[in-house]
């Protein structure tokens, strides 16, 4: 199963700016677990998105909760999550390679 999580960000990136390294060492963590496949930000910088892949049979709300949760950006309130459960009908080999 996969999802799509659009970040948004609630503050000016200057107020952003200083929490950018502590919010991409929690997507590197995801990354290990298997979760994350990819992350980057917006250009310009209003945000980012993270392509996730929740295992199946692990609950999906559940799961995309606790990784908005864990987020640094949300714990700051700096940033909004809007998850999205997704499911790619083409290019999916190219996915379970990642």
């Amino acid at each position: 199963m996969y999802a799509l999580a659009i970040i948004r960000y609630r503050r000016p990136f200057d107020e952003i700016a200083p929490h950018v390294e502590e919010h991409r060492a929690y997507l590197k963590e995801l990354k290990a677990q298997g979760l994350l496949l990819a992350s980057g930000p917006f250009d310009p910088r209003t945000g980012g998105e993270v392509i996730l892949r929740i295992p199946d049979g692990e609950d999906m709300g559940a799961a995309l909760d606790r990784i908005r949760d864990g987020d640094p950006f949300t714990r700051l309130a700096l940033a909004q999550y809007e998850m999205l459960p997704w499911n790619p009908v083409i290019g999916t080999e190219g996915l379970d390679r990642l």
